[in-house]
């Protein structure tokens, strides 16, 4: 089993520092989006099989010591576990962690504001990939467009900030409203992010001929120029974006036509104990199995370590290939 040797920060071998962690909390999810998980009916992994939360708490602490600073909890849709919020205060509890956010569909978010509101959780991430509830309910396989929308509005009244609306740009089914969403910008101080459709799955054999960022950008420009926005510390890999005078942003998120790899300062934590180096392989580092074996705390940061000196320098796209066969919900995006 491996230790920490003299190296206790997470630095892999592109001299890139890992400061963030995904931490995905749940393979479960009240919807079936086209593009996360299609298809056949998705095997469930066994409840034994995913993290407890004090194991989760555990890994976390062990991350903040070797300089993860920002974390972000996703799923599957993180409400659908019993406990989240009561997880989510001893999370934000954690003394070194700078940036504690959370990605869900919004669904069930507006119940769960308050307390999130309480325990000091300001930044979420909320997927909505059409202002259309019929088109809604074809994309998720749910009738919850208004749930999701009266919980947007509710966060930013409530003093959430950034409020980002994730959308997939899919050819063909929602690529009609690419410029009704970035016109939210000017009513609303939303973040709305454009992301390129990423093959995973049947994805990655059905969608030949994904919806790219200049193409987004070139048909959202026909409304207005659109002025960068200057980076900040917490930023993602988004490409920020303003129209003049909007209260709200624009971003795009490239993975599939313009990579970040060079500058990827994140690792993934899935459901069931795994920690994932690159969001599109399928290369993961058990750490689960030495959790529950006795590990010691140096122990399991060895396993982080060596985890992060096998990260890739990049993914494969570019060459038309992906060696992710996983559905998006099994991994936390």
């Amino acid at each position: 089993m491996p230790t920490t040797s003299d190296q206790t920060e997470l630095i892999d071998a592109y001299q890139r520092h890992i400061n963030y962690l995904r931490i995905s909390i749940t393979d479960r999810c009240n919807l079936r989006c086209l593009y996360c998980a299609p298809g056949r009916p998705i095997k469930k992994m066994p409840h034994e099989s995913i993290l407890r939360y004090e194991e989760i708490l555990r890994l976390v602490k062990i991350g903040v010591r070797l300089g993860i600073t920002k974390v972000r909890v996703t799923g599957g849709e993180p409400f659908v576990r019993k406990g989240c919020c009561d997880f989510l205060e001893k999370l934000t509890a954690i003394r070194g962690l700078s940036d504690i956010s959370l990605t869900t569909n919004g669904v069930l978010l507006k119940r769960h504001l308050n307390r999130l509101h309480e325990i000091g959780i300001r930044r979420l991430n909320i997927s909505l990939d059409t202002l259309k509830p019929d088109k809604y309910r074809e994309i998720t396989s749910v009738s919850a467009f208004d749930r999701v929308w009266e919980s947007i509005h509710a966060a930013v009244e409530m003093g959430f900030s950034p409020v980002k609306i994730n959308v997939v740009a899919m050819r063909g089914i929602n690529d009609d409203e690419l410029k009704e969403l970035a016109r939210l910008t000017f009513s609303y101080p939303f973040h709305v992010r454009f992301i390129e459709q990423m093959p995973f799955g049947e994805v990655c054999r059905e969608n030949s001929n994904p919806l790219l960022a200049p193409d987004i950008k070139e048909r959202i420009e026909t409304i207005a120029p659109l002025s960068a926005v200057s980076r900040e510390n917490n930023d993602g890999p988004a490409r920020r974006y303003r129209f003049e005078g909007a209260p709200g942003e624009i971003g795009f998120i490239t993975a599939v036509s313009q990579h970040f790899c060079s500058e990827c300062n994140r690792l993934r934590l899935t459901a069931d104990g795994r920690i994932r180096t690159c969001l599109l392989s399928d290369h993961t580092t058990d750490i689960k199995t030495a959790l529950r074996s006795g590990a010691s705390d140096e122990m399991l940061a060895g396993i982080f370590l060596a985890a992060v000196a096998d990260k890739p320098r990049r993914h494969n796209l570019q060459n038309h290939s992906s060696s992710c066969l996983n559905k998006m919900i099994s991994i936390g995006g």
